[in-house]
């Protein structure tokens, strides 16, 4: 009896161990023609594990990289894409700058200070009273979410004049938020997912 273990290591296990095979076979076939021929059907039964990626797109092209790693690059034939480079597979992508600074406040976020931001460069009118009243009440929001306690718009208000740098200075009468109980209330309302 033989076991799968004393074969070898799988390099794509997804694919399993007969489609490994396959490819191995296909690697000792000496006839071009017969050695694509041979290829382009293992590339179907790929396919065929993984049905419900069809659709996605490039789904044909990663097959066939999948293909040349199993094979460890070795097969001669003319790929239909360009394929991985043997020396491209174990690169690590470029780092994504984050910012550095301190979030003032952690739970409005990065987002919503960012936001105040730019709001307070816009212009007096409609447009950026709007935005405050969304981000105003935006902000009630997120003190609910981490504080669970009621919160006075006044604080809201204050939060936002220190975010923005003093640039934005709500006077009590110029909007009422959503009420605490609201959000609240909101939030317990909602059927649990099961």
């Amino acid at each position: 009896m033989e076991y799968t273990t004393l074969e070898g290591r799988l390099i794509m296990p997804e694919y399993g161990r007969n489609i490994q095979q396959m490819v191995a076979f296909s690697l000792t076939i000496e006839d071009r023609e017969e050695r694509t021929r041979c290829v382009k059907t293992i590339i179907n039964i790929m396919g065929n594990l993984f049905p419900y990626l069809r659709d996605v797109a490039d789904f044909k092209h990663k097959l066939w990289d999948h293909l040349a790693i199993m094979s460890d690059f070795k097969l001669d034939i003319d790929f239909p894409y360009e394929i991985v480079e043997k020396e491209n597979l174990h690169t690590r992508p470029e780092s994504i700058p984050y910012k550095k600074s301190r979030i003032r406040y952690q739970h409005y976020g990065r987002t919503l200070e960012e936001m105040i931001e730019k709001v307070a460069e816009y212009p007096e009118g409609d447009e950026k009273s709007e935005l405050i009243r969304l981000i105003s009440n935006q902000m009630k929001k997120c003190f609910l979410t981490w504080n669970k306690e009621v919160v006075d718009d006044r604080k809201i208000f204050d939060d936002l004049r220190e975010l923005s740098k003093g640039k934005l200075d709500i006077p009590d009468n110029f909007l009422k938020l959503v009420e605490s109980k609201d959000v609240l209330h909101n939030r317990r309302s909602k059927p649990k997912k099961k």
